[in-house]
């Protein structure tokens, strides 16, 4: 029988982290009873971290795996520096201070070796751990998110977050604060306005903290009418379709996923017409939170899910196109209960 794979490994070490998904678990306790050396593999992983069982648990700062990863980029981007200017300095110190120093060297030499070893060998590892800390904490925002709908629909008898609204209205006018504004992101603005989600909860983990915006303050969220820009709100949430014969909106399955990458550029100026033609590229390529792995997808029994396409369901939907649709001039809604679109 062959040894597992890198993959498999990657599984076997996410199976004894707790990181799995139910799926995943299945796989890997699947993978331990009919491979041999995969039992073997894990077993070395439980008996590793065994001491770790005694240890108290402890408060985990939220930036804790950014910190580690940025302290192992930094040691592989000038880890050739850094072992040049330690071997030029200890020459120097060998040729004026003589030979006492030699086995000195040679120890910090090897530690040095060792260290850039271990780096290289668990970056992947690191990074691997990394990816599947963010996915985790977006789908835990997005539970959080649906919490916070739920508490609204529960204060204004079981009504999602609406605007008032007239057919063909634009739903793409991101961040346009006048009265005439019926943008998509404008409803979800109402669980920040209300206080029921904080502004936070809407940016994606995995989004650099660099472009991170402002925080917003009391005295702006009551007076914005919607978020300020896209730096404020990083997922897509259902653009929910007309009842043919009421005209009335219909709840759907799919809630709210990562950002759609249609609509990852949106026009500044609203008074220019607004048109997206499809292409190959947007009709197969996933959100751009993830850095293009896949999309956490909340639905409306409260689940997520992580997505590695973007169809669902029997008839695989893309959740982020309208069926027959090639050109969207940002008004356009679904036909039917099962064509499941999310925008902006």
């Amino acid at each position: 029988m062959s040894p597992p794979n890198s993959e498999e490994k990657r599984l076997l070490f996410d199976y004894c982290m707790g990181l799995a998904s139910p799926e995943q678990i299945v796989e890997a306790q699947a993978l331990i009873s009919s491979n041999p050396q995969a039992a073997e593999i894990h077993s070395k992983i439980k008996a590793t971290l065994a001491p770790l069982d005694s240890i108290e648990t402890e408060a985990c700062p939220d930036d804790l795996v950014e910190r580690t990863m940025l302290r192992v980029n930094n040691l592989a981007a000038s880890s050739g520096d850094r072992l040049q200017q330690l071997l030029a300095s200890e020459q120097r110190r060998m040729a004026t201070a003589g030979g006492r120093h030699w086995m000195s060297f040679v120890r910090r030499l090897a530690v040095a070796a060792v260290f850039l070893i271990a780096a290289s060998a668990l970056y992947p590892t690191f990074s691997h751990f990394r990816q599947n800390s963010l996915r985790q904490r977006c789908q835990m925002q997005q539970s959080n998110l649906f919490q916070g709908l739920t508490n609204f629909d529960s204060d204004h008898d079981g009504r999602q977050p609406a605007v008032a609204t007239v057919a063909g209205a634009p739903w793409y006018k991101l961040g346009d604060q006048g009265s005439e504004n019926h943008s998509n992101t404008r409803r979800l603005y109402l669980l920040v306005k209300g206080g029921y989600a904080e502004p936070d909860c809407f940016i994606c983990p995995s989004c650099s903290k660099s472009s991170r915006p402002p925080q917003l303050t009391q005295s702006e969220i009551r007076t914005y009418k919607d978020f300020p820009d896209r730096r404020y709100i990083t997922y897509s949430f259902q653009i929910r379709c007309l009842e043919p014969k009421s005209g009335k909106l219909v709840y759907r399955k799919v809630l709210l996923a990562d950002l759609s990458p249609l609509f990852e550029d949106l026009p500044k100026d609203f008074e220019k017409p607004f048109k997206l033609r499809l292409n190959k590229k947007l009709l197969t390529v996933n959100s751009i939170n993830h850095n293009r792995r896949g999309q956490n997808v909340l639905f409306a029994d409260g689940h997520t899910d992580f997505l590695r396409t973007r169809q669902i369901g029997a008839s695989h939907d893309d959740i982020f196109t309208l069926r027959d649709t090639d050109v969207y001039q940002g008004c356009e809604v679904p036909s039917c209960e099962t064509d499941f679109f999310l925008a902006p």
